[in-house]
């Protein structure tokens, strides 16, 4: 039974340009972390979203509120009912103006979600991605909040399109012994100067990635060029080649841009404009093609991914389970995204610590081809299990949970602890 809940605010400051992009110049890597810990203190759930610094706290207090109406209930209770939850708190009267369904109630309801996760897998004594792997698509289907999709998606064809894949689950599991590629997000951030930019594609390499991507979206449309050329001149031809522009460009600078670096191969054009506009992404899709976009770091929710599906916007779907509705939403996005016909490859604010357990059930289990899944290492020393990333690819994690257990929460300001 949970029996108590508490919130913490961790907040990580880089320093020499680390995490840096076009509109993001001095990055502070901020969770909102929900505990679920149960009577016995056995167990303790963590789920995380995640910020930029100010305004954490503001998560934070959302989750401490929402996160009440979980305590004196069972785990395994919670999550046979987990979308009907999800939907109930969602839309509560009380929270509903603030979004509905995105900014800081529902970053709150991510991190909750994240935890009742975690807390099941503990619980059951399994890593995430097994719990997910474990369940009928009945169950998944139980833990989503579908609302707002009915003319794509209901419950009975989510739990079809599960059970379609069913009978090859078999040929997809060698993921696991393999690894999952990933790609090195950390060569190209914004405020590093050239040299540095070089050597660290040429690391990464050498280190066995084989996508690398680079943080775009100067006032100088040519240093980006230059430092698109720099970064294709470092790995050569074969080397998959993104970049991001973190919706700094208006439609006008993004189609430019798109037109001038088609030289360099680039396999997808990240975040080049507002993210509310699926129109202007779906021009660009056209008039850029067959470059792809790829987004969804700032999608806050299911029914805008349905709009960007649906309007032919996307290339690649880039859910992220910190920004949505946490794990169930995320699943939900993945199966509009399969629907559809769009890889989905997740942004990620965890540093790729629970998405490493998803990206596994997204493969063997909705069947999306196993990409890559973003790499970013300078939170590492932050968590009590890191992932491993060893030769470009995410070895398959063993310890129980998601993944998310941050050291040192007891130093960090707490809100509502019971």
């Amino acid at each position: 039974m949970i029996e108590r809940t508490q919130v913490h605010d961790a907040r990580y400051p880089f320093a020499n340009g680390a995490g840096s992009d076009a509109v993001h110049r001095h990055p502070v890597y901020s969770y909102s972390v929900t505990v679920l810990e149960s009577g016995n203190r056995r167990h303790r759930g963590v789920g995380l979203t995640f910020t930029l610094g100010d305004g954490n706290e503001l998560v934070c207090q959302a989750a401490n509120h929402l996160s009440q109406s979980l305590r004196g209930r069972d785990i395994e209770e919670v999550m046979a009912e987990l979308g009907c939850w999800q939907r109930r708190t969602a839309n509560d009267e009380r929270y509903r103006w603030l979004g509905p369904h995105k900014g800081v109630v529902h970053l709150a309801l991510a991190s909750i979600t994240n935890a009742c996760w975690d807390l099941w897998a503990k619980q059951r004594g399994v890593p995430l991605w097994r719990l997910l792997l474990d369940l009928s698509p009945e169950e998944v289907v139980r833990t989503l909040d579908l609302s707002y999709l009915e003319d794509v998606l209901t419950e009975e064809s989510a739990v079809e399109l599960l059970r379609e894949q069913w009978p090859t689950r078999g040929e997809r599991l060698g993921i696991l012994e393999r690894g999952y590629p990933g790609y090195d997000t950390s060569v190209g951030w914004f405020g590093y100067d050239d040299a540095k930019l070089r050597d660290n594609c040429r690391r990464s390499v050498e280190d066995g990635f084989t996508a690398l991507k680079l943080k775009v979206g100067s006032p100088d449309l040519y240093r980006d060029l230059r430092r698109l050329e720099i970064v294709r001149n470092a790995v050569g031809p074969d080397v998959r080649c993104m970049v991001d522009a973190n919706q700094q460009w208006a439609l006008p600078q993004a189609l430019e841009f798109g037109r001038r670096s088609k030289e360099f191969d680039l396999y997808w054009i990240e975040e080049p404009t507002h993210p509310d506009d699926v129109l202007a992404h779906r021009k660009l899709a056209e008039e850029l093609a067959p470059v792809k976009i790829a987004a969804g770091e700032h999608v806050p929710n299911r029914v805008l991914f349905k709009n960007y599906l649906q309007m032919g916007s996307l290339g690649f779907c880039q859910v992220d389970a910190l920004r949505v509705a946490g794990v169930s939403e995320f699943i939900t996005v993945s199966l509009l995204a399969k629907k559809f016909g769009v890889p989905v490859v997740p942004h990620v604010g965890d540093m790729g610590q629970l998405h490493q357990h998803l990206v596994l059930f997204n493969h063997v289990a909705v069947g999306h081809q196993a990409l890559f899944l973003e790499y970013i290492p300078h939170l590492q020393e932050h968590f009590a299990t890191p992932c491993r990333v060893e030769g470009g690819a995410y070895r398959t994690p063993q310890e129980t949970g998601a993944s998310c257990d941050l050291l040192n929460l007891s130093r960090l300001a707490s809100h509502g602890a019971a």
